[in-house]
Protein backbone atom coordinates (compact mmCIF):
# COMPACT_ATOMS: atom_id res chain seq x y z
CA UNK A 1 0.00 0.00 0.00
CA UNK A 2 1.32 3.43 -0.93
CA UNK A 3 2.12 5.66 2.02
CA UNK A 4 -0.07 8.74 2.48
CA UNK A 5 2.39 11.48 3.48
CA UNK A 6 1.91 13.86 6.36
CA UNK A 7 4.27 16.79 5.93
CA UNK A 8 5.55 18.99 8.73
CA UNK A 9 6.93 22.31 7.46
CA UNK A 10 9.38 23.91 9.87
CA UNK A 11 9.37 27.69 9.47
CA UNK A 12 6.97 30.29 8.13
CA UNK A 13 9.21 32.34 5.82
CA UNK A 14 8.88 32.98 2.12
CA UNK A 15 9.71 29.46 0.91
CA UNK A 16 7.39 27.93 3.47
CA UNK A 17 4.53 30.16 2.31
CA UNK A 18 5.11 29.12 -1.30
CA UNK A 19 5.10 25.42 -0.46
CA UNK A 20 2.06 25.71 1.76
CA UNK A 21 0.32 27.18 -1.29
CA UNK A 22 1.66 24.39 -3.51
CA UNK A 23 0.70 21.61 -1.12
CA UNK A 24 -2.84 22.97 -0.87
CA UNK A 25 -3.03 22.88 -4.67
CA UNK A 26 -1.84 19.25 -4.69
CA UNK A 27 -4.23 18.29 -1.90
CA UNK A 28 -1.37 17.15 0.38
CA UNK A 29 -1.88 17.17 4.13
CA UNK A 30 0.62 19.27 6.03
CA UNK A 31 1.22 21.02 9.33
CA UNK A 32 3.37 24.07 10.01
CA UNK A 33 5.52 24.74 13.07
CA UNK A 34 7.04 28.10 14.01
CA UNK A 35 9.44 28.81 16.87
CA UNK A 36 6.73 30.79 18.65
CA UNK A 37 4.60 27.62 18.79
CA UNK A 38 6.87 26.03 21.38
CA UNK A 39 8.62 22.69 21.61
CA UNK A 40 5.64 20.81 23.08
CA UNK A 41 3.58 21.50 19.96
CA UNK A 42 6.57 20.50 17.83
CA UNK A 43 6.72 17.17 19.67
CA UNK A 44 3.02 16.59 19.06
CA UNK A 45 3.28 17.39 15.36
CA UNK A 46 6.36 15.20 14.97
CA UNK A 47 4.34 12.25 16.23
CA UNK A 48 2.11 12.55 13.17
CA UNK A 49 4.70 13.50 10.55
CA UNK A 50 6.10 11.18 7.89
CA UNK A 51 8.20 13.95 6.28
CA UNK A 52 9.79 16.96 7.98
CA UNK A 53 10.83 19.87 5.74
CA UNK A 54 13.36 22.22 7.32
CA UNK A 55 12.50 25.52 5.61
CA UNK A 56 14.78 27.74 7.66
CA UNK A 57 17.95 29.69 6.87
CA UNK A 58 20.82 27.53 5.64
CA UNK A 59 23.07 28.44 8.55
CA UNK A 60 20.41 27.46 11.08
CA UNK A 61 19.56 23.98 9.79
CA UNK A 62 22.10 21.82 11.60
CA UNK A 63 21.86 23.87 14.79
CA UNK A 64 18.07 23.54 14.69
CA UNK A 65 18.32 19.77 14.38
CA UNK A 66 20.71 19.53 17.34
CA UNK A 67 19.14 22.06 19.71
CA UNK A 68 15.43 22.11 18.83
CA UNK A 69 14.45 19.08 16.77
CA UNK A 70 16.35 16.55 18.88
CA UNK A 71 14.85 17.69 22.21
CA UNK A 72 11.41 17.56 20.61
CA UNK A 73 12.16 14.08 19.33
CA UNK A 74 13.11 12.94 22.82
CA UNK A 75 9.82 14.28 24.11
CA UNK A 76 7.81 12.71 21.30
CA UNK A 77 8.60 9.06 21.95
CA UNK A 78 10.90 6.16 21.09
CA UNK A 79 13.70 6.63 18.59
CA UNK A 80 15.32 4.82 15.70
CA UNK A 81 18.17 5.55 13.29
CA UNK A 82 17.41 7.51 10.10
CA UNK A 83 19.46 9.60 7.65
CA UNK A 84 22.56 9.47 9.86
CA UNK A 85 20.75 10.66 13.01
CA UNK A 86 18.28 9.52 15.62
CA UNK A 87 14.67 10.24 14.74
CA UNK A 88 11.26 9.73 16.29
CA UNK A 89 8.98 6.90 15.25
CA UNK A 90 5.58 8.54 14.73
CA UNK A 91 2.81 7.02 16.80
CA UNK A 92 0.25 6.90 13.96
CA UNK A 93 2.37 6.09 10.95
CA UNK A 94 4.57 3.57 12.73
CA UNK A 95 7.55 4.67 10.66
CA UNK A 96 10.35 7.17 11.10
CA UNK A 97 9.97 10.57 9.45
CA UNK A 98 12.25 11.55 6.60
CA UNK A 99 14.11 14.77 7.40
CA UNK A 100 14.66 17.04 4.37
CA UNK A 101 16.25 20.45 3.88
CA UNK A 102 15.86 22.71 0.85
CA UNK A 103 19.33 24.30 0.94
CA UNK A 104 21.23 24.36 -2.33
CA UNK A 105 24.66 24.44 -0.68
CA UNK A 106 24.45 22.59 2.64
CA UNK A 107 25.77 19.06 2.96
CA UNK A 108 24.89 17.23 6.16
CA UNK A 109 24.47 13.71 7.47
CA UNK A 110 21.44 14.78 9.52
CA UNK A 111 18.99 15.35 6.66
CA UNK A 112 18.51 14.76 2.93
CA UNK A 113 18.97 17.68 0.56
CA UNK A 114 16.32 18.57 -2.02
CA UNK A 115 16.88 22.00 -3.55
CA UNK A 116 14.03 23.57 -5.54
CA UNK A 117 15.80 25.32 -8.43
CA UNK A 118 13.63 28.43 -8.43
CA UNK A 119 13.56 31.97 -7.11
CA UNK A 120 10.70 32.72 -4.72
CA UNK A 121 9.30 36.25 -4.60
CA UNK A 122 6.98 37.74 -1.99
CA UNK A 123 4.04 37.02 -4.31
CA UNK A 124 2.68 33.49 -4.68
CA UNK A 125 2.75 31.92 -8.16
CA UNK A 126 0.15 30.21 -10.28
CA UNK A 127 -0.23 26.65 -9.11
CA UNK A 128 0.91 25.11 -12.40
CA UNK A 129 4.28 26.86 -12.16
CA UNK A 130 5.16 25.01 -8.97
CA UNK A 131 4.77 21.63 -10.70
CA UNK A 132 7.58 22.51 -13.13
CA UNK A 133 10.14 23.48 -10.47
CA UNK A 134 13.13 21.12 -10.80
CA UNK A 135 14.45 19.56 -7.59
CA UNK A 136 18.17 18.82 -7.27
CA UNK A 137 18.46 16.04 -4.70
CA UNK A 138 21.45 14.50 -2.93
CA UNK A 139 22.87 11.52 -4.77
CA UNK A 140 22.34 9.25 -1.76
CA UNK A 141 18.79 10.41 -1.04
CA UNK A 142 15.84 8.00 -1.30
CA UNK A 143 13.83 7.76 -4.50
CA UNK A 144 11.97 11.00 -5.19
CA UNK A 145 8.62 9.27 -4.73
CA UNK A 146 9.71 8.41 -1.19
CA UNK A 147 11.58 11.62 -0.49
CA UNK A 148 8.75 13.98 -1.50
CA UNK A 149 5.71 11.79 -2.16
CA UNK A 150 2.84 13.45 -3.97
CA UNK A 151 5.04 15.95 -5.82
CA UNK A 152 5.10 15.54 -9.63
CA UNK A 153 8.20 17.72 -10.09
CA UNK A 154 11.14 16.84 -12.36
CA UNK A 155 14.27 15.96 -10.39
CA UNK A 156 17.97 15.20 -10.81
CA UNK A 157 20.60 13.83 -8.49
CA UNK A 158 23.82 15.65 -7.63
CA UNK A 159 26.94 14.45 -5.84
CA UNK A 160 27.28 16.23 -2.50
CA UNK A 161 30.86 17.20 -3.37
CA UNK A 162 29.52 19.32 -6.25
CA UNK A 163 26.84 21.19 -4.29
CA UNK A 164 29.03 24.18 -3.40
CA UNK A 165 29.88 24.74 -7.08
CA UNK A 166 26.26 24.15 -8.10
CA UNK A 167 25.01 26.78 -5.67
CA UNK A 168 27.72 29.28 -6.59
CA UNK A 169 26.64 29.02 -10.23
CA UNK A 170 23.01 29.58 -9.25
CA UNK A 171 23.94 32.71 -7.30
CA UNK A 172 26.16 34.05 -10.08
CA UNK A 173 23.52 33.65 -12.75
CA UNK A 174 20.33 34.39 -10.87
CA UNK A 175 21.10 36.65 -7.93
CA UNK A 176 23.94 38.63 -9.43
CA UNK A 177 22.20 39.21 -12.75
CA UNK A 178 19.34 40.63 -10.67
CA UNK A 179 21.76 43.18 -9.22
CA UNK A 180 22.80 44.21 -12.74
CA UNK A 181 19.20 44.69 -13.89
CA UNK A 182 18.30 46.60 -10.74
CA UNK A 183 21.29 48.86 -11.45
CA UNK A 184 19.92 49.54 -14.94
CA UNK A 185 16.38 50.21 -13.70
CA UNK A 186 17.57 52.52 -10.93
CA UNK A 187 19.96 54.56 -13.09
CA UNK A 188 17.45 54.82 -15.93
CA UNK A 189 14.96 56.43 -13.58
CA UNK A 190 17.27 58.48 -11.36
CA UNK A 191 19.98 59.61 -13.79
CA UNK A 192 18.63 59.28 -17.34
CA UNK A 193 15.01 60.24 -16.69
CA UNK A 194 13.80 57.08 -18.41
CA UNK A 195 11.10 54.76 -17.02
CA UNK A 196 12.43 51.39 -15.91
CA UNK A 197 9.72 49.71 -17.96
CA UNK A 198 11.32 50.94 -21.20
CA UNK A 199 13.94 48.19 -20.70
CA UNK A 200 11.42 45.39 -20.15
CA UNK A 201 11.27 44.31 -23.84
CA UNK A 202 15.08 44.20 -23.86
CA UNK A 203 15.11 42.02 -20.74
CA UNK A 204 12.41 39.71 -22.05
CA UNK A 205 14.18 39.19 -25.38
CA UNK A 206 17.52 38.61 -23.69
CA UNK A 207 15.93 35.94 -21.50
CA UNK A 208 14.28 34.32 -24.52
CA UNK A 209 17.56 34.33 -26.46
CA UNK A 210 19.36 32.68 -23.54
CA UNK A 211 16.76 29.94 -23.31
CA UNK A 212 16.61 29.26 -27.05
CA UNK A 213 20.28 29.52 -27.99
CA UNK A 214 22.56 30.32 -25.03
CA UNK A 215 25.82 30.07 -27.00
CA UNK A 216 24.65 32.76 -29.43
CA UNK A 217 22.77 34.96 -26.95
CA UNK A 218 25.64 37.30 -26.12
CA UNK A 219 25.75 40.41 -28.32
CA UNK A 220 27.35 43.83 -28.14
CA UNK A 221 30.89 45.21 -28.13
CA UNK A 222 32.47 42.14 -26.49
CA UNK A 223 31.37 39.84 -29.31
CA UNK A 224 32.24 42.41 -31.98
CA UNK A 225 35.66 43.07 -30.46
CA UNK A 226 34.78 46.77 -30.41
CA UNK A 227 37.51 48.03 -28.11
CA UNK A 228 36.68 51.70 -28.69
CA UNK A 229 33.11 51.25 -27.44
CA UNK A 230 34.28 49.16 -24.49
CA UNK A 231 36.70 51.93 -23.51
CA UNK A 232 33.91 54.53 -23.73
CA UNK A 233 31.65 52.36 -21.59
CA UNK A 234 34.32 52.02 -18.93
CA UNK A 235 35.03 55.77 -18.97
CA UNK A 236 31.31 56.51 -18.62
CA UNK A 237 31.27 54.46 -15.40
CA UNK A 238 34.06 56.48 -13.78
CA UNK A 239 33.31 56.89 -10.08
CA UNK A 240 30.72 54.13 -10.23
CA UNK A 241 31.41 50.89 -8.33
CA UNK A 242 30.05 48.98 -11.32
CA UNK A 243 33.01 50.13 -13.42
CA UNK A 244 35.06 47.37 -11.80
CA UNK A 245 32.26 44.89 -12.50
CA UNK A 246 32.29 45.85 -16.20
CA UNK A 247 36.05 45.50 -16.34
CA UNK A 248 35.94 42.08 -14.68
CA UNK A 249 33.46 40.84 -17.28
CA UNK A 250 35.68 42.12 -20.10
CA UNK A 251 38.68 40.37 -18.56
CA UNK A 252 36.70 37.14 -18.11
CA UNK A 253 35.46 37.20 -21.72
CA UNK A 254 38.93 37.81 -23.09
CA UNK A 255 40.54 34.98 -21.11
CA UNK A 256 37.70 32.43 -21.22
CA UNK A 257 38.26 29.72 -23.88
CA UNK A 258 35.69 29.84 -26.67
CA UNK A 259 34.05 26.72 -28.08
Amino acid sequence: MRQVPTYLLIGDGRVSCHFQHYFKYLGLYFEVWRRADGIELLSAKLMQATHVLLLVNDGAIEEFIKTTLDPAVFAAGRRTHAAGRQAVVPAKAGIQPIIIHFSGSLTTDHAHGAHPLMTFSHDLYEESKYCNIPFIIDDAAPEFSQLLPGLPNPHWRLNKKLKAKYHALCVLSGNFSCLLWNKLFNDFENELNLPASVAHPYLQQQMQNLMQNPKQALTGPLVRGDQATIAKNIDALAGDEFQEVYQSFVKNYQTEPRA
